[in-house]
């Protein structure tokens, strides 16, 4: 969030951080880590209660850690209802700034900068294909986005799942090496077509349409305490979809695209595990916070 908050700003997007530490803690972290957003303090966990976001995992008696969230975002509009969630297991899976950006605008917005590559079939469909968030590159962890672009002529149309026999859904498989975990498609709202003959309707998409695949590296790709393996990898985009107008069907495809992406570093504590492995190592001192949170848990009776 903080390297991403000129984009935030650009966007008119406002952010706010509620972690269960003290004020103190908080503002030795913002100056030393140069955090540009308000860190409020929730000392009893009683607004993290109160959204539902407690984290469940960590039980009463597992010590200092109790009443921490599930780690997420909630995404607002200006009359503080909730237009978007985006919420995790665990505190080493986050989702993209830009992904978060995206909900609150309701477009992807893609940079100019990120590696994406290109396929014109000549009639009629344009195929971009980009890697969306963190200018483009993969970490631990962080949540990109593959997004495929489809760009039709007026008056094409392609289709949704399911199909008659003898017709091709809109399909995407994305693959790449081994630690690239990738999630399902998350595909666009769609409008119904009613085949003129045919008792069928279908879903399809036309103009611009945007699919995109969640995907994030795990610790086999790039891991916090380890040096990076390599500094680029190829993911592989397997594109297939068949173009339709009012009359005809064009024969249907398929568009293999690549990406050379870059792998970034990850963002780490400075905590022993953590250092000299080439990450970027937090400048916070995180011994006399731990220091005040065992003596503000044992204050409040908690089983150390």
């Amino acid at each position: 969030m903080r390297d991403a908050y000129d984009k935030f700003k650009e966007a008119g997007i406002r952010l706010y951080a509620i972690s269960y530490d003290d004020q103190d803690v908080l503002a030795t972290y913002a100056q030393t880590e140069n955090i540009p957003f308000p860190l409020l303090s929730d000392l009893d966990s009683e607004v993290i209660r109160r959204y539902g976001i407690l984290n469940t995992q960590v039980k009463p008696g597992d010590g200092i850690i109790y009443g921490i969230p599930y780690p997420g975002v909630f995404v607002t509009n200006e009359d503080g209802q909730v237009i978007g969630k985006f919420f995790q297991n665990n505190y080493k899976k986050r989702d993209s700034a830009e992904i978060i950006i995206d909900a609150a605008l309701g477009r992807v917005l893609l940079a100019d900068d990120a590696p994406q590559t290109s396929a014109d079939d000549g009639e009629g469909v344009k195929i971009t294909t980009t890697l969306h968030g963190g200018s483009g590159s993969l970490r631990q962890g962080i949540i990109r986005q593959v997004v495929v672009r489809f760009e039709l002529r007026k008056g094409l149309h392609i289709y949704g799942e399911p199909v008659p026999e003898g017709m091709a859904p809109t399909t995407i498989d994305v693959t790449g090496p081994p630690g690239l975990v990738v999630e399902a498609p998350l595909y666009p709202p769609s409008r119904p077509l009613r085949l003129q003959g045919m008792d069928v309707v279908l879903q399809v998409w036309s103009g611009v349409v945007d699919v995109r695949i969640p995907v994030y590296a795990n610790g086999e790709l790039a891991s916090e305490v380890r040096p990076l393996d390599q500094d680029r990898v190829k993911v592989v985009v397997n594109v297939n979809y068949q173009a339709c107008d009012d009359v005809t069907c064009l024969l249907p495809k398929t568009k293999i695209l690549a990406l050379e992406v870059p792998l970034a570093v990850t963002d780490v504590p400075a905590l022993p595990v953590h250092m000299g492995h080439g990450q970027r190592e937090g400048r916070f001192d995180a011994r006399d916070h731990m220091k005040r949170l065992i003596q503000r848990k044992k204050a409040t009776g908690t089983n150390l």
